[in-house]
């Protein structure tokens, strides 16, 4: 009689085990958001690209403009923030 309940324990474990094995670390709406977050980063970084010059002589002021020195950090900073609350969010059971 003990043999079974034993056995019994083993299996409930073993199934329980396995259950946990199949969960991931983050739901769906956690791994969407991290996608945004990319995006946002990927384009905050492309956006601050550029404004150089082929001659070191010649100044190119196209360096200090609106979208390199004010949008494209603003971006980044909105991507980061994207990516730790997609990260810190609890995923919904």
């Amino acid at each position: 009689m003990n043999l079974k309940k034993s056995e019994k324990l083993a299996e409930k474990k073993a199934t329980s085990m396995s259950e946990k094995e199949l969960q991931f670390a983050f739901g769906k709406e956690n791994y969407r958001l991290m996608l945004i977050g990319l995006g946002v980063l990927a384009l905050g970084f492309i956006l601050m690209v550029g404004g150089g010059t082929n001659d070191p002589y010649v100044f190119n002021d196209a360096m200090f403009n609106f979208q390199r020195l004010t949008l494209a950090p603003l971006l980044l900073l909105a991507g980061y923030v994207i990516e730790i609350y997609a990260i810190m969010k609890k995923p919904r059971d």
